[in-house]
């Protein structure tokens, strides 16, 4: 079942820190813990950089999605805790930021696992365009917290 993204209302500082007004798509879509296709595992892998902390959340640094008419998701995989390596799950979501300079835009929050080399991506957005900017989000477990994974787009 695709959900349509939503306004990030809930979280209103976390928006004006998000510096609205990049690049993103307008018909990007949330699929909360669906099974990857064949294109999740094929999408480019990155290991993108911590950026900041707000509301409960860090987010990437600021990501966009590379040329590829083949992806069209955005998923997570190879979840850590790094100072518990037995924690291998969280929360995501992706915030969009809207090429008309409205509000950035994000998805529902999904709860991503791995568990172990063979775990299957985990989709966090789908119908993603090629150039979109975005950052991934997770919700932190406590001060502190460092969770390390792999970005597909």
């Amino acid at each position: 079942m695709n959900r349509r993204i939503h306004p990030l209302a809930a979280v209103t500082g976390l928006i004006a820190l998000l510096a609205p007004g990049l690049a993103a798509p307008g018909a990007a879509h949330a699929q909360p813990g669906s099974a990857p296709g064949r294109s999740a595992r094929d999408c480019t892998p990155i290991r993108p950089e911590s950026d900041f902390y707000a509301g409960g959340r860090v987010a990437t640094v600021l990501l966009a999605v590379p040329d590829d008419p083949t992806c069209t998701t955005i998923s997570v995989s190879h979840v850590v805790d790094v100072a518990v390596p037995t924690d291998r799950c969280q929360d995501f979501l992706v915030v969009f930021y809207p090429t008309d300079g409205s509000e950035p835009i994000a998805t529902e929050p999904v709860t991503a696992c791995s568990h172990g080399p063979r775990s299957q991506p985990v989709v966090l957005a789908t119908d993603v365009p090629d150039g979109a900017w975005y950052r991934v989000l997770y919700e932190i477990d406590y001060l502190g917290q460092d969770v390390r994974f792999t970005v597909r787009h």
